[in-house]
């Protein structure tokens, strides 16, 4: 990298010099030179400069800077803007909106680096939460000073591990291969379920692939671990987990509002509200600057552990020294630390929150006594499905990341986004407005057009109009969600069958596929509508799945299905299946057991839409051994039909 810009990244100068704040000002300055003259090149850059605050105070004349600068860039009619300001946002950041974001899109960085801080604490977790794990304990402890967490999740054993910590019974440990020498497709097997299973729980990854792992690609892993480690802590954070929340608020509507807010948001607002009890008078808003100081930290620990303060230590005027205090009080409590002093003082965002997250997790200070709010008892089955759709939509894209269906919504962009990718160029782009939209019309007529376009696409959209999902209606948005979530997949089996003709898929061609596959390897098992409650053993699915994949199921793992207990253990283990093969599904075990008729359905095609999508499996090489544990490998030595049946 040559010229100024490479100073901006590779000279500690930039750096030492500067404060966050005052590199958002050179930004701005940079931009307003742009706007002034229409470009930007070597030569204007030494006399421009002098007029920003922030670079005239450095005590370097118009000259001293103009020979500086073409020291590295001798080439003065070179036009760096863009550059510029490209490296000028790398180091900044994204500001202050996504200050809080615990690597929510980890694998979009700018420039692919990686926290040695972060990466310790993450390996500090692993080591905790896995450290009495058969397979793992010849790899565990890992040492967080060295890079030996990238070698090991190499297998995707790990990467499996820790999704099953975040979420208990995500994936069925049956379905792992373990090994203690894995072949490519073994490895691969487990990197496709791990990224599937990933992605069932909230993860994105939308720009990482199984061979990003295999590569131990430091930034694309480390952000995975971070997101996984991220819905762990923040599990609770809810009022199903932890109806006591309900003390941050004051009346039903307010409990309403709690209830749409992502985690993260839950989390400092409880902190807030302990912070209200004590003398600190400022609002924390992120997890960053206004935590670097540590006297929110010092006051929340006060009033959390008042036993464990130490009152020699208050009066600490060092945000260093501050920050050790915060920290030996934390170890007092007996909270696992996830940060250092470091870590506080210069804001890292995603550490602190973790640090916070647990303080919660350890002591939260909130009654024991519950408020009687009538509608806390969670409708499940509204619960699950809104679950579903909303790691669905994330799925497509990580600009388009929604933390609540009821709520993101509203204002309609986010479903014209999924409209789009789910139909491409059936959006008129030119009457949408953009978020932040301040005018209620103006939401409106977003989502009078989500409903004509529905309608366009055939959808049963009776009654239902655009206010309906401006006002944040459940049933009519989970109705329209799944109409779109239905065609979305429909469309995907139309494109991929070679011998459609262009013919519509129906649920029947999906049934009858099913049917047809399950008959062929032999098996009498079969059903008779996607509400059929014979699939509640899971019986027909395996079944399902070893006929288009004949080592896909250790059929000497499968229960009879008779109990319930029985039944969700073969759920269970077709669900981990099905996205070890590949398949993006986002349905949990009980809809598998309880037969909801959407979600089966969604099972059932995409598994057809992964058959037609692999028309020519890979050939396993002959003798390769199975996995210990029976899970076999999937990849089949024979060609799977291209056609519907």
């Amino acid at each position: 990298m040559s010229g100024f810009v490479g100073i901006l990244v590779s000279d500690p100068w930039l750096h030492n010099q500067f404060t966050q704040v005052e590199l958002r000002s050179l930004k701005s300055h940079f931009t307003s030179m742009r706007r002034e003259s229409g470009k930007l090149t070597v030569s204007d850059l030494a006399p421009r400069m002098g007029r920003s605050k922030v670079v005239g105070d450095q005590n370097l004349t118009t000259e001293e800077r103009a020979a500086l600068i073409q020291s590295f860039h001798p080439n003065l009619n070179d036009e760096i803007y863009l550059k510029l300001q490209a490296h000028v946002n790398a180091i900044i950041g994204s500001g202050a909106k996504n200050s809080s974001a615990f690597l929510k899109a980890a694998t979009t960085t700018l420039l692919h680096t990686i926290s040695d801080s972060e990466k310790s604490s993450y390996v500090a977790h692993i080591n905790n939460y896995l450290s009495g794990d058969e397979f793992l304990n010849k790899y565990l402890p890992i040492n967080p000073s060295s890079n030996d967490l990238f070698e090991v999740v190499k297998d995707g054993v790990l990467l499996c591990k820790l999704i099953n910590v975040a979420v208990p019974g995500t994936i069925d440990e049956r379905a792992i291969n373990t090994k203690s020498m894995l072949n490519p497709w073994e490895r691969n097997e487990n990197h496709t379920l791990c990224l599937n299973s990933a992605k069932a729980i909230g993860c994105t990854v939308v720009n990482i692939g199984t061979q990003d792992i295999i590569e131990g690609r430091r930034h694309l892993v480390l952000g995975v671990i971070s997101q996984i480690i991220k819905i762990q802590l923040l599990a609770d954070l809810n009022l199903k987990k932890t109806p006591q929340l309900v003390e941050l608020v004051d009346d039903s509507k307010d409990v309403e509002e709690l209830m749409s807010l992502p985690p993260d948001k839950i989390l400092l607002r409880w902190m807030n509200f302990q912070l209200r009890k004590t003398e600190y008078k400022k609002t924390v808003t992120n997890f960053s600057s206004d935590v670097k100081d540590a006297e929110a930290y010092t006051n929340l620990l006060n009033v959390l552990a008042p036993e464990h303060k130490s009152p020699s230590k208050l009066a600490a005027k060092n945000p260093f020294e501050r920050a050790k205090n915060v920290l030996e009080h934390a170890d007092r409590m007996g909270c696992r630390r996830y940060l250092t002093a470091k870590d506080i003082v210069e804001g890292s965002p995603n550490l602190n929150l973790a640090f916070v997250a647990h303080i919660f997790q350890h002591r939260n200070g909130l009654s024991t006594k519950t408020k009687q709010i009538s509608f806390l008892a969670d409708d499940t089955q509204i619960s699950r499905e809104e679950k579903a759709f909303r790691f669905w939509i994330n799925s497509f894209d990580s600009s388009m990341y929604i933390n609540n269906v009821f709520e993101d919504l509203r204002d309609g962009w986010i479903l014209l986004q999924t409209l789009d990718k789910v139909s491409p160029g059936i959006v008129n782009w030119k009457i949408a407005s953009k978020p932040p939209i301040k005018l209620p019309f103006k939401k409106v007529e977003n989502c009078n057009q989500v409903v004509k376009l529905g309608k366009q696409l055939k959808f049963s959209l009776v009654n239902i109009a655009g206010n309906d999902i401006v006002q944040g209606n459940k049933k009519l948005i989970l109705a329209y969600l799944w109409q779109l979530m239905r065609y979305n997949i429909l469309q995907l089996l139309k494109n991929l069958r070679s011998h459609s003709n262009g013919k519509e898929i129906t649920d029947v061609d999906i049934l009858e596929w099913a049917n047809a596959k399950v008959r062929k390897n032999g098996s009498q098992t079969r059903m008779f509508s996607f509400r059929d409650k014979s699939l509640s053993d899971g019986i027909f699915f395996l079944e399902l799945l070893s006929s288009v994949q004949p080592r896909a199921v250790n059929w000497s793992l499968v229960t009879n299905g008779v109990t319930d207990e029985e039944k969700k253990m073969n759920a269970t283990y077709v669900i981990s299946i099905a996205r070890k093969m590949g398949c993006s599904i986002f349905l949990l075990p009980e809809d598998i057991t309880e037969v909801n008729q959407k979600m089966i359905l969604t099972l059932t095609a995409s598994i057809m839409h992964w058959t037609l999508k692999e028309p020519l499996q890979l050939i396993k090489p002959t003798g390769s051994p199975d996995s210990h544990n029976g899970s076999g490998s999937l990849l089949d030595d024979s060609t799977s039909d291209s056609s519907l049946e």
